[in-house]
């Protein structure tokens, strides 16, 4: 007699997982990640061979075993997706280049590679006249870049689980697989072997040598891009750098790098300012070291206006005229010919002068405007900011009082001569020459420095959580007996004078000053709109945000000159696409990382970020 079984499919075997797949499911895992290796390898193997017969493609491409120009910056991509792929595979000493886990960064590598390597092969088809110019390493380069990114697109977009690892398991094994989650892990993994008080004075040291490390970076990074010398070079230094970026993002790298710089803050300021001062020693004249200064007026007056939109919550579009109010101030009292008042102060002087007038001005459109919200708010600074730029072209003797020589400006605005030090001449340290711009390069450090100082100590101190409260939710921040004119008017007169402080040293490098100069927006910052677009992309509330939008916004537009009318089309596009995939900013602190993706977010990291 035969029996039904009460539950048919308890006798069933098992149906094994399906394998999550990517773009091309028709490529095994394990094959894609071969693929994908194998690319990088070749792409960097490639590098070292000839792309063209002809030297008149910029960085001559014509040499064996030696990369110049765009080779080098496929050689990195290259290296970055071979390093990420032995990482994915899991071999022992490269599972730390990606503590986040899963294959996204070896994507983005692998995409980089692909992004800059066709550029340079397309670059070189369209300029020399076809892909028939291309030697066999030019062909090659592009092959092998195919095939990596081919190999990334095939890999599954959630790597599979591993099983848990058993808590009584001291072996290497346990460690290996501890590793992959960052530094927290490698503590926690040699904490059971009882080396764990030998941990903090080894990894204090590990910490800084990471953080020097990562400063070295980012000067070379930043000198490189400085100095390229040719269209296609920034180009190829834009896409290498943004979606190396990406990637590096994505592996987790960078997260770490914030939190160790975050744990050493002041050792981390430091060495920030120590780097920035090695820039001009690594430049041979005073062209890239120009760009250097204006890059740091840009970012200090960001900075400024940091305290006003990231801390105090308030949208000011005509910023850029107190830059003015202090660049006119500090010009007026520079003795130079054209001031009608016929005065030299010294710069200590001069710098107050242009500092607390910027700041008066602060408080005067501070005071009646404030009680303003939003976009009325925003309507009334930028008319301020058109009032003024109206305002001194007509102060010409004319139209009105002879105080500014209207659109001539004032002219001939001596050098600095601080101590009997003349910032107008060259001078010699260590057996380098620094020139005039170099010079500025440094006093513009060091006002840099005091106001980091500010902003940092006012972001912590009682005034600056007032601020971030006023900010988040001016109703309850009232409702919680918070002064709230007071504290905006404080917020709007010290970004105020922190921007007449930095326009006294632009009155005397640029040697003129003239309304132009400071507009609502234009091809060139400083300007409002990119000042503000600064601090946006950048990150808002945080420190180094602004220092690095400012430094993109400023050094950009500069090198795409060559670009002419579509410069801020380009410039829009790069605006949108930053928007859509990190909103909150190049460098954003937590809480903006939260309220931008409160999706990804686990309701437990929610909680614990609320707290």
């Amino acid at each position: 007699m035969t029996t039904i079984s009460e539950n048919p499919k308890a006798s069933a075997a098992p149906e094994p997982a399906a394998e999550a797949t990517g773009l091309i499911g028709f490529i095994p895992a394990t094959a894609a990640r071969a693929l994908t290796l194998g690319g990088g390898v070749l792409t960097v193997v490639s590098c070292f061979l000839a792309w063209t017969w002809t030297p008149r493609f910029p960085g001559d491409l014509t040499y064996y075993g030696s990369p110049a120009g765009l080779q080098m910056q496929v050689l990195v991509t290259g290296v970055l997706t071979a390093l990420f792929a032995l990482s994915s595979y899991g071999v022992r000493g490269t599972r730390w280049l990606t503590p986040a886990g899963g294959d996204a960064a070896l994507k983005l590598a692998a995409l980089a590679n692909f992004a800059i390597t066709w550029f340079t092969v397309g670059a070189i088809s369209i300029q020399l006249g076809g892909p028939v110019n291309l030697e066999p390493g030019g062909a090659v380069v592009a092959l092998a870049s195919l095939l990596a990114l081919l190999g990334a697109l095939a890999l599954p977009f959630e790597r599979p689980k591993v099983l848990p690892v058993d808590p009584e398991d001291t072996s290497w094994d346990q460690f290996k697989h501890r590793a992959g989650n960052g530094w927290a892990s490698f503590r926690a993994a040699f904490a059971t072997t009882g080396t764990a008080r030998r941990l903090p004075t080894m990894h204090s040291s590990v910490e800084i040598l990471i953080i020097a490390g990562v400063l070295a970076i980012a000067l070379g990074v930043f000198t490189y891009g400085v100095g390229t010398e040719y269209d296609e070079l920034f180009l190829g230094f834009l896409i290498t750098a943004g979606l190396g970026f990406a990637a590096v993002s994505k592996s987790g790298l960078v997260a770490q790098a914030t939190q160790l710089t975050s744990k050493h803050q002041n050792l981390s300021i430091a060495g920030a300012f120590t780097a920035a001062a090695l820039f001009p020693f690594t430049q041979t004249d005073d062209q890239y070291a120009t760009l250097g200064v204006y890059i740091l007026i840009f970012a200090t007056v960001a900075l400024g206006l940091n305290i006003v939109v990231g801390l105090a919550g308030l949208l000011d579009l005509g910023y850029v005229a107190f830059l003015g109010v202090g660049a006119y101030a500090a010009a007026l009292v520079s003795g130079a010919p054209s001031s009608p008042f016929g005065v030299h102060f010294p710069f200590w002087a001069a710098i107050l002068v242009g500092a607390g007038a910027s700041l008066v001005f602060g408080v005067l459109i501070g005071a009646p405007t404030l009680r303003l919200r939003g976009d009325y708010l925003a309507i009334v600074t930028l008319g301020f900011g058109e009032i003024f730029r109206i305002a001194v072209m007509n102060t010409d003797g004319t139209s009105g009082p002879d105080i500014t020589n209207g659109s001539n400006g004032i002219s001939s605005i001596p050098n600095l001569n601080i101590l009997g030090f003349d910032f107008g001449a060259a001078h010699s340290i260590a057996g380098f020459t620094i020139g005039r711009f170099a010079n500025y390069f440094f006093l513009m450090l060091l006002i840099m420095a005091v106001v980091v100082l500010v902003f940092r100590r006012s972001g912590d101190s009682r005034i600056g959580r007032a601020w971030v409260a006023i900010r988040e939710d001016e109703t309850a921040a009232l409702a919680m007996g918070i002064n709230g004119f007071r504290v905006k008017l404080i917020a709007f007169a010290l970004g105020a004078g922190l921007a007449g402080l930095a326009g006294t040293v632009q009155a005397h490098v640029t040697y003129t000053v003239t309304p132009e100069q400071y507009l609502f927006a234009g091809p060139i910052p400083p300007n409002s709109a990119f000042l503000l677009a600064a601090v946006v992309l950048g990150g808002m509330g945080t420190m180094s945000g602004p220092l690095v939008g400012a430094s993109l916004l400023f050094l950009i537009p500069n090198k795409l000159q060559f670009m002419g009318e579509y410069q801020l089309f380009a410039f829009g596009v790069a605006l949108i696409l930053l928007m859509r995939f990190r909103p909150e900013g190049i460098i954003a602190n937590r809480r903006n990382q939260l309220e931008f993706h409160e999706k990804d977010e686990t309701p437990a990291t929610l909680a614990k970020a609320g707290a």
